[in-house]
């Protein structure tokens, strides 16, 4: 009889761990159940939209924000914006734009790239070594389109003094070309100062031409409002640009 009641109070004890291991699953069967609810019924975040920088062939349909059309890229206009064209060497018209923009300046150039791969990483890395000659203080840091090169560049100020400058390089590969911007000011090193800046250039549209040009050659750039023809721009507001030092603002 011992032995007997011994093994009833056993099985009644195996019948009750397995009476609570099947409550537990089917509370954890509950909650991922609920879980699951909760992220159908919108616990989850919404998926973010695709940003820019464009390609012309993929740039989403013009809305309210007129794009000043400069050659090798399309900018947003901002209001109190100004737009300066300059030189990027001898030879070259027209190799950079340079926006003014709530205190900070955006830089943007447009190079040839290869169909197989992109040059951000190599260039990259160029640019690193050569703020390191200058003694610019270079880091790699992680950006909203990946890597991104921050320094602090070396300046003589107009009386001779030595300041250092915060300087934020972006870039994005494209279709068989590739986009540099370069902050300066404020937005190089302040998130808040630095979002109407980046709004512009996740707003660019990069034209590329269909002729053969080598890896890292500057795409060409043009003053808003010298084309002419049936693709000439309605700029009124904007005073067309030469390239030089000369300022415009856009309204």
């Amino acid at each position: 009889m011992g032995l007997f009641s011994r093994r009833k109070k056993a099985e009644a004890t195996d019948d009750a761990t397995t009476t609570e291991a099947i409550e537990a699953e089917t509370t954890t069967a509950s909650d991922d159940a609920a879980t699951s609810d909760a992220v159908e019924e919108g616990g989850a975040e919404p998926p973010t939209e695709p940003t820019g920088p464009w390609d012309l062939a993929e740039a989403p349909a013009p809305d309210s924000k007129r794009l000043i059309d400069l050659g090798s890229v399309r900018v947003p206009g901002v209001d109190g914006m100004q737009l300066r064209l300059e030189n990027a060497r001898p030879g070259v018209e027209v190799g950079a734009v340079v926006l003014v923009l709530e205190g900070s300046t955006l830089e943007l150039r447009a190079f040839a790239a290869p169909r197989t791969a992109g040059v951000w990483e190599e260039l990259r890395a160029d640019i690193v070594a050569e703020l390191k000659r200058a003694k610019a203080e270079p880091s790699v840091v992680e950006g909203e389109h990946g890597p991104e090169v921050a320094a602090r560049v070396p300046v003589q100020t107009p009386d001779g003094q030595q300041q250092r400058v915060p300087v934020r390089f972006l870039g994005v590969d494209g279709p068989r070309w590739f986009l540099r911007g370069v902050l300066q000011g404020p937005a190089a090193v302040d998130d808040e100062a630095s979002r109407t800046p980046r709004d512009v250039f996740n707003g660019v549209v990069v034209v590329r031409d269909g002729q053969a040009r080598p890896p890292r050659e500057i795409l060409p750039l043009h003053a808003p409002g010298s084309v002419t023809g049936p693709d000439a721009e309605d700029l009124r507001g904007l005073e067309p640009l030469e390239p030089g030092p000369t300022i415009a603002e856009v309204r």
